[in-house]
């Protein structure tokens, strides 16, 4: 082994029931690097780092860690080697403090009076307060975490690593969940973990963040190592074209979009949330056939909360929902659907899928009670298995067992792949998409988007809520923008350029 490589995964095998996940794949990480690991959703990349942890095991190969050839059979094991990672899904107490979830499992203790144990939680305060000052991860240890923020859940879980003194931390897509400022926020805290003598694996599919901060890039695609490449001498669109496996088209083609009926009208939409708060301050818009109506804002600024609201999950205070000429405002959500709208949610987990259900069963739950489903009161399996093959063909949703794969086991993207699917197979007159591409990679993302194009050019209304602003001067004919739950300026996207709706979204500049 070369000196300066902390880790050595060398010629490692994985496999699930139907799926080989990692396929002899060998890499080799320096000491004080950033070193990213890149490919599309299901590629193998959290597999790969889940060996490494010690969550799983490997079938073939082996682990060398500073030299030393490892087993790595548990996480308190990677932990006693200085290896940390942070998932995808934070794993944390909500009704305990940010203290009491950094040291959960190494408590610091003292004895009062000599002889009764107590956890020193005076003593672990001040350490975390200086952790985070030390590599610019400002929190309150004394928080609950239920009362804070994603982004600061994630910083909870760096903390975490760096109090158990990690010295080899992985990643896993860490900006799946965050907004572009907290991304920016996070990506800084990167350099500067490497900065102070980390070594980081990062695990992501987002280009742009790759070149910003990462001084190698491993390329997996299906289960195999494709390169290993310096990123100085990479441009984005070469590494998507090696992710991929082929030429990935950056933009969106798109013709001119022909306006027809009136789909959606709101009228003087109001909501409040669980606090009494309103969110959503007397909205009104309306979309129309073959329109792609984009709302551009800031996160929590009511957008999600008009999504919600027009698909029922959420009350209407006051004002009117008119779906293709009918008022659904006080419709339950299968009301809802059967007067035409589909639902693409923002929480794929809570709202857009059943974990537990297998594939074929979250494929079919929009119409399950009725008929090829259902025949007087009885289900049909075939009918529920003919459908889910059909739409994982269709759209290209990779999973190890095929209609009989639990959802929870599958990769985020794949399970966004298979909600749309879903939802445009309804062929309802609306389409809501929010955060349709979140967490998923350029190759996904890339279909995703003809696939919203295509809805709308079939003559259907799109409503599309997203954070990216690029994917909304990209995809929409319509732009209206949203600040402190108010949607003020409502333009077609021509007339808009980017800047102006940053400054839109952001207050700078005042709406008409």
């Amino acid at each position: 082994m070369t000196e300066d490589y902390i880790i050595e995964m060398r010629n490692v095998t994985k496999r699930f029931p139907g799926i080989v996940a990692n396929d002899d794949v060998t890499i080799k990480v320096r000491k004080g690097e950033i070193y990213a690991l890149l490919g599309e959703n299901g590629a193998g990349k959290s597999t790969l780092m889940s060996m490494l942890f010690g969550m799983y095991e490997p079938d073939e190969g082996e682990i060398w860690v500073r030299g030393k050839k490892e087993e790595i059979k548990s996480p308190s094991y990677a932990t006693r080697l200085n290896i940390g990672m942070v998932h995808q899904h934070f794993k944390l107490v909500s009704n305990y403090t940010i203290a009491e979830n950094i040291i959960l499992g190494v408590e610091p203790k003292k004895k009062a009076f000599g002889l009764f144990p107590y956890v020193d939680i005076k003593t672990a305060n001040e350490k975390i307060r200086s952790l985070s000052e030390k590599y610019g991860l400002e929190v309150d240890p004394e928080k609950v975490i239920s009362d804070v923020n994603v982004s600061t859940r994630q910083r909870v879980e760096i903390l975490k690593m760096l109090y158990r003194e990690a010295e080899i931390l992985i990643f896993d897509e860490p900006t799946a969940v965050l907004t572009p400022q907290e991304i920016d926020s996070l990506l800084q805290i990167i350099k500067n973990l490497r900065d102070g003598g980390k070594t980081i694996i990062l695990i992501t599919h987002k280009l742009e963040e790759i070149k910003q901060v990462a001084d190698r890039c491993a390329i997996l695609r299906r289960g195999k190592l494709i390169d290993v490449r310096d990123v100085e001498g990479m441009d984005t669109r070469e590494m998507a074209n090696l992710m991929v496996g082929r030429q990935v088209q950056m933009k969106v083609e798109k013709k001119p979009a022909v306006f027809g009926k009136e789909i959606l009208n709101i009228k003087d939409l109001r909501v409040k949330n669980d606090d009494d708060f309103e969110v959503v301050k007397g909205v009104s818009f309306n979309i129309h056939a073959g329109e792609i109506f984009a709302i551009a804002g800031v996160s929590g600024n009511g957008q999600t909360d008009i999504a919600d609201a027009i698909a029922g999950l959420l009350p209407v205070s006051s004002g009117k929902i008119i779906v293709d000429g009918t008022d659904v405002t006080d419709m339950s959500v299968r009301k809802r659907t059967e007067a035409g709208i589909s639902y693409i949610p923002e929480d794929r987990h809570s709202v857009g899928l059943v974990l537990d259900f297998d594939l074929k069963d979250n494929l079919a739950l929009r119409r399950y009670y009725k008929e090829p489903f259902a025949k007087k009161g009885v289900l049909d399996p075939k009918s529920f298995e003919d459908y889910g093959t059909k739409l994982i063909d269709k759209y290209d949703v990779r999973c190890a067992r095929g209609n009989t794969t639990i959802v929870r086991s599958m990769s985020g993207g794949n399970q966004q792949k298979a909600i749309i699917g879903r939802e445009i197979e309804q062929d309802a007159p609306l389409t809501i998409f929010v955060q349709p591409t979140r967490g998923l990679d350029i190759g996904a993302i890339e279909n995703i988007h003809r696939q919203i194009v295509e809805e709308r050019d079939k003559g259907k209304a799109v409503l599309l809520i997203s954070l990216e602003l690029d994917e909304i001067m990209a995809l929409a004919d319509t732009i209206g923008v949203i600040y402190n739950g108010q949607l003020g300026k409502i333009a077609p996207a021509a007339e808009f350029t980017t800047s102006e709706v940053g400054e839109y979204m952001m207050g700078v500049k005042h709406h008409d």
